[in-house]
Parts: structure tokens; C-alpha cells; sequence
């Protein structure tokens, strides 16, 4: 019993040295399970008292006597059953913790892929429209230099059907 309460003692008090960033429902859950710890060990020790008693003739133990340790080792039965308990809820609720934060960061992967998958297309997108642009400035060029030839052209024209009138006016 005493290797027990010990063992108890250390995984319990072991699991207490975690963040204090724990849940109030979890701290809560923590501080049921010491409640109970405490008064386990208050019982035990009310059983090392009770085997010291021998109120029987002769310093023996008297049935009495034997009966007040038993009575006693079932409250501290019933103490480990409750401990035993609180302590599987402990357990639960920090698997219960445990999954959730797993699905936040299942659900936050996939935000984020999401995110990266629509700024490759924006960028694929704007690479596309940046050569796009590209394309309709040079076409844009060579239209205004279409434009310039053909501007030079019908000037020489002009030019060239204005000098042929004055020699025509001339002779």
C-alpha cells in the first residue's frame, strides 16, 4: 500500500510540473485529485495508528481493535477507487485537449495550404499577365512604328505631288 501511495504520489505530482497554462477546468481536476491524496494519506495514517492500538489485556489487540483497521484500509480502498477515477478524468480531459489541438493544426495545415496554393495561382497569374503586357507593348510598338512609316510615307507624298504641281505650274 505504501509503494502504491508513493507511486501515486510521483505520477501525480509528476503530471502537476507541466505548464501552468493549463485549463482552469484541468487545474480543477488536478486539485480534486490532491484533495484526495491528502486525505488518503490522512487515513493512512489514522491505520498506522489504529495497528499501534492494543487496548486488550495484556497490551493485546482486541477484536475491536482489528475491526477499526479494517473499517479504516476500506476507507482508504474507497479513497484509491475515487483517486483512481479523478485521475482517469485527468487523463481524459488531457487526451480531450490533446485531440483538439490536433484538429486546430490539421485545420490550420490546411488553411495554410490553402494560402500557398492561392498565391501560387496569383503569382502564376500575374507572371501570365506580366508577359501578356509584354507582348502588347512590343505589339504596340510596332504599330506606332507602322504608324510613323506610314505618317513619313503619305508626308513624302504630299511633298513629292505639291513639287510636281509647281513644275507642272511652272513650265
Amino acid at each position: 500500500m505504501i509503494v502504491l501511495s508513493l507511486l501515486m504520489s510521483g505520477l501525480i505530482s509528476g503530471s502537476f510540473a507541466q505548464e501552468k497554462s493549463d485549463t482552469t477546468g484541468y487545474e480543477g481536476q488536478r486539485q480534486k485529485v490532491n484533495n484526495l491524496l491528502n486525505e488518503r494519506g490522512k487515513r493512512f495514517g489514522q491505520f498506522d495508528e489504529s495497528l499501534q492500538k492494543r487496548t486488550g489485556i495484556f497490551g493485546l489487540k482486541t477484536k475491536k481493535d482489528m475491526q477499526a483497521s479494517i473499517d479504516i484500509l476500506k476507507q482508504i480502498v474507497l479513497t484509491d477507487n475515487d483517486i483512481f477515477q479523478e485521475t482517469k478524468a485527468l487523463l481524459d480531459f488531457k487526451d480531450f485537449e490533446k485531440s483538439q489541438i490536433t484538429e486546430r493544426a490539421t485545420e490550420f495545415d490546411g488553411r495554410i495550404n490553402g494560402y500557398i496554393k492561392t498565391i501560387s495561382k496569383l503569382q502564376r497569374e500575374h507572371e501570365r499577365m506580366t508577359e501578356e503586357i509584354g507582348a502588347l507593348e512590343k505589339a504596340n510598338q510596332f504599330y506606332q512604328g507602322l504608324v510613323l512609316l506610314l505618317a513619313l510615307f503619305v508626308v513624302g507624298g504630299i511633298i513629292f505631288f505639291i513639287r510636281r504641281r509647281q513644275k507642272l505650274t511652272k513650265s
